[in-house]
């Protein structure tokens, strides 16, 4: 064979809201023409095969003749999501020889890739970056739509690209273009997040906004019991006012929670980042399972107490909940975290 029939790439992948890093082994070698993938592989990185010959293509390079095995290291750990297509792509095309193998050494790779070669955002980058940064990393390509969420991460070097021909030549040639102006970080809440509110509306209630700023102030769990219409909504809506901004390491873990559940606002074309020190209100409906309170599922993902990370959670209706759901509340209140 006239090509290098080896090539590694580092990339990650999340589980729950933690990232972990995923070393991408590609070997070329004879045999007819397969594209294997090996080393525990979710269903969506099964399907990064077609992606990945896809967006090649668009690049004008074609899949090396013979037997391609891409084992993702690892084996023990589960491989979901997305985001290993680029360095997947990236270290398929280091081992046909249309990559130096060394463009590759040092760099973490994230993101999805498109038909036509151009490179998503894919759940949980700033938990990928966050395990990256602790492994001792200092450079990361990520997502443009990515980028103004993984700015957050201190401590890595970070080049956003929008296609995959852009990752290839910037990794090529150790230099990436500049971020275009427009691209800079906007100030976005996530989606079903109430801004603008603000104690100081509330008429009246004494007691109640009393009692708030006791809950404020020491952390307290708080029950507001009345008729219909009286307001309890409304004052628990405004408890958020009543706490102070985040500092930027607590802010970075509320993102981490949200990227890694996609649950952050900013999909393709609109780039953004909760305000800083904003502390997330949940509300979930009253039918919530199990499941959708504590997390995990057949895909582990965060549930309602995590997504309230350093915020608050509003149970309304709370005797309508399930005994099951209630039960499952114990343990979190009192110890205070969720395993």
């Amino acid at each position: 064979m006239s090509f290098l029939a080896f090539a590694r790439a580092l990339g990650g992948v999340v589980l729950g809201i933690d990232g972990h890093l995923v070393e991408v082994e590609v070997h070329v070698g004879p045999g007819l023409p397969e594209f294997r993938l090996v080393g525990l592989p979710g269903a969506a990185v099964r399907e990064s095969r077609d992606r990945v010959r896809a967006a090649l293509r668009q690049l004008g390079v074609s899949l090396p003749a013979g037997r391609i095995t891409v084992n993702l290291a690892p084996a023990r750990l589960p491989k979901p999501g997305s985001g290993l297509d680029l360095p997947i792509a990236c270290a398929v095309m280091a081992a046909a020889g249309r990559l130096p193998t060394r463009a590759l050494e040092g760099w973490l790779l994230v993101g999805e890739l498109s038909l036509d070669g151009s490179v998503r955002a894919s759940d949980g980058t700033v938990s990928v970056l966050v395990a990256a940064r602790q492994a001792g990393l200092r450079r990361a390509v990520v997502p443009l739509e990515s980028w103004p969420a993984a700015r957050l991460v201190d401590g890595l070097a970070l080049q956003p690209v929008a296609t995959l021909a852009q990752a290839v030549e910037g990794l090529a040639r150790g230099r990436f273009p500049p971020v275009p102006p427009d691209q800079e970080p906007q100030q976005r809440w996530p989606a079903g997040q109430t801004a603008g509110l603000d104690l100081a509306e509330v008429r009246g209630h004494a007691l109640a906004r009393r009692a708030l700023e006791v809950a404020a102030a020491g952390g307290h769990p708080l029950m507001l019991v009345g008729p219909p219409g009286s307001g309890k909504t409304m004052l628990a809506q405004r408890l958020p006012t009543l706490l102070p901004p985040l500092d930027r390491q607590r802010w970075l873990e509320v993102v981490q929670v949200y990227t890694a559940a996609g649950r952050l606002v900013g999909g393709p074309g609109a780039p953004g980042v909760p305000p800083a020190g904003w502390r997330p209100f949940r509300s979930p409906h009253h039918s919530l399972t199990r499941a959708s309170l504590v997390g995990g599922g057949s895909r582990l993902a965060p549930g309602e107490l995590t997504l309230a990370h350093r915020g608050v959670l509003f149970l309304d209706e709370f005797a309508e909940l399930s005994q099951e759901v209630v039960d499952a509340l114990r343990e979190p209140m009192e110890e205070g975290w969720v395993t």
